[in-house]
């Protein structure tokens, strides 16, 4: 059996963590070619070579790296085992949330934010503890691209992507409150930009850019070619091989043929790896899930299409790319299985606000910080450690109708269609979405009364595990904290909190009001579902996209960008996000690769 370890480097911090395989990922083993010198390398990459570039990968950071390429004069072969029909990649799937810094939506919202603020913020989630000062420690370039990521979101991050066309939606968000002190995690103001027209609108203007450079014959789109191997001669990456796959009219995130049709060898003096993380790969998840988070769930839903299969990570490794910080990832609490699937065991995200009450499988309450909306990963780890792998919401009509806001473009029509009088609609009425999964969802429970709601729970689950008289003590107790404009209760005072902020209480926020009036039914119970997503560590790069190896030195003519390069470095987040930050992780990331890579393929 394949050693799980290689191409991995062990945690620096005291916890053992697992590792990435290539049990799974690798397709075709080998990377070096025999026998050639570094003499027959030069004669052939100056007469054989097949472009400038070569990207692997056309989500979000591939097609902003080739637009870099391109608007540099480059030749670009821009590669993916998908169809057409996904171009974009996870991108497209998103609500598309961007992290800014002092932006003027923050300003018209009344928001005081600043650099410093950001970044003491970045520090207090990130955690970095993984050799930050040692140039071979897993966190010392992830620091650095962090420090460079704030820099980017406090400066020219926004006025660039208006200049290409992108707005925002006036009303910013607040997500991952945090755990409660000044320099801990989360986002001490609202952060979170919706773009208006969310995923699709983020991907437009970079594949706007690589369809005009095609049209000018400086990129070639290579759709169904999936790379097995990155050729290398002399210690440099100078190309890859792979296998054809056959042509799929599969639709946007639906599951593609692996049929192979042929072969290819194609070279370049570089290549760029923007292949995305392991999502959609539940073993991988697995084998890297850590032991902070508890014991690895049965059951997960999926909140990325199946081809985010973290395949050329190990390729990668294989090459000689360094892959640190495996353990660390983001996987969401609140998962919904998809009544109307995409793609396989599709889960869909929902972005709570701060009122809904939090109960594990046998209807404890959680505490603080497992509150809606505060920190995503410690309420994680409170739901491993409970013995289940799912936990409830206990809710109101009143909430869902103003809180509830569903993951993904296709989830948010007003917001995605740019259609202002159906965004205005939900002032008066529950966004058709949320009703819909309300209705037709596996996960919603639905009744006028408590003994009704606990009966179909325990319906639902099979188990029998809500007692009614425990579940009615802990509602009337926090039902009698609102009686008071103050309270004990943290949850109470965090929704005092937002109510304080105009966004929240325009759009995110309900009025407070006691969960068993029967005025704000009925009473909704949510099985929430384990949903994967997004892996924080990945290949190690230095500020210009270079992959490094194991001795920290660049891997020649090897860059990566995007979640495949932990969104920068190796894990620009550290162990937690402020969200917010993996589109802008891409575009950032991307960018920085793309110019360094035309600027080392300049003559």
């Amino acid at each position: 059996m394949e050693n799980p370890r290689a191409g991995a480097d062990a945690p620096e911090s005291s916890e053992p963590s697992s590792r990435f395989t290539r049990r799974q990922v690798l397709t075709v083993a080998g990377g070096a070619l025999a026998g050639m010198t570094l003499g027959q390398a030069g004669a052939f990459a100056a007469e054989s070579q097949d472009a400038d570039a070569i990207v692997v990968g056309h989500g979000l950071a591939g097609l902003v790296a080739t637009a870099e390429l391109a608007a540099a004069g480059r030749k670009v072969l821009l590669l993916d085992q998908e169809p057409e029909a996904s171009l974009g990649g996870q991108a497209f799937w998103s609500f598309g949330g961007l992290f800014f810094v002092d932006s003027d939506e923050q300003r018209l919202m009344g928001v005081k934010d600043s650099h410093d603020l950001a970044w003491q913020d970045w520090l207090g989630t990130a955690g970095f503890d993984r050799g930050v000062d040692d140039p071979k420690g897993q966190d010392y370039w992830a620091y650095k691209w962090a420090q460079s990521y704030v820099d980017f979101a406090s400066g020219e991050k926004r006025s660039w992507l208006s200049g290409l066309g992108v707005q925002w939606f006036p009303i910013v968000g607040w997500a991952e409150r945090g755990g409660g002190l000044a320099d801990g995690h989360g986002n001490s103001v609202p952060r979170f930009h919706v773009t208006w027209g969310t995923g699709p609108a983020v991907v437009e203007p970079f594949e706007k850019k690589v369809r005009a450079a095609v049209a000018a014959g400086k990129v070639t789109f290579k759709f169904r070619y999936r790379v097995d191997e990155l050729v290398t001669t002399g210690g440099a990456v100078t190309g890859v091989r792979g296998a054809v796959l056959e042509p799929s009219s599969a639709a946007r995130g639906t599951p593609s043929s692996r049929t192979v049709v042929g072969d290819f060898e194609l070279r370049a003096p570089v290549v760029v790896v923007t292949s995305g993380g392991i999502g959609a790969n539940h073993d991988l998840v697995r084998q890297n899930w850590p032991a902070r988070l508890g014991t690895p769930p049965k059951f997960m839903v999926t909140g990325v299409p199946a081809h985010v299969d973290g395949r050329m990570l190990g390729i990668t490794a294989q090459a000689g790319g360094r892959i640190v910080n495996p353990d660390r990832m983001w996987h969401y609490t609140e998962g919904l299985r998809n009544y109307a699937p995409i793609w396989p065991n599709h889960g869909i995200r929902i972005l709570p606000g701060p009122s809904s009450m939090w109960f594990d499988a046998k209807g404890r309450r959680f505490g603080t910080p497992d509150i809606p909306g505060y920190d995503t990963l410690h309420t994680l780890g409170s739901i491993t450690a409970s013995g289940y792998d799912y936990s409830w919401f206990v809710t109101t009509q009143k909430i869902i109708a103003k809180e509830f806001a569903l993951s993904g473009s296709e989830q948010n029509p007003d917001l995605t269609n740019k259609n202002v009088w159906q965004l205005l609609s939900r002032i008066w009425q529950t966004p058709e979405p949320i009703e819909k999964f309300k209705n037709n969802g596996a996960d919603f429970v639905v009744a006028d009364n408590l003994t009704d709601l606990v009966t179909g729970m325990n319906k639902l689950t099979g188990d029998n595990l809500i007692d009614l008289a425990d579940l009615r003590r802990q509602i009337e107790a926090r039902d009698r904290e609102i009686d008071n404009p103050y309270s004990k209760d943290v949850q109470v005072q965090g929704i005092r909190n937002a109510l304080s902020y105009i966004g929240d209480s325009l759009s995110r926020t309900a009025s407070i009001h006691r969960i068993l009036d029967s005025s704000a039914g009925p009473l909704i119970a949510v099985r929430l579902n384990i949903l994967t997503r997004k892996t924080l560590g990945g290949l190690q790069t230095d500020l210009s996209g270079r992959v490094l190896d194991s001795n920290g030195t660049p891997v020649p003519g090897l860059y990566a960008a995007g979640e495949v390069a932990g969104f920068g470095g190796g894990g620009v987040h550290g162990y937690r996000s402020l969200e917010g930050t993996f589109l802008g992780g891409c575009l950032f990331s991307g960018r920085q690769a793309g110019r360094a890579a035309a600027a080392a393929t300049a003559t």
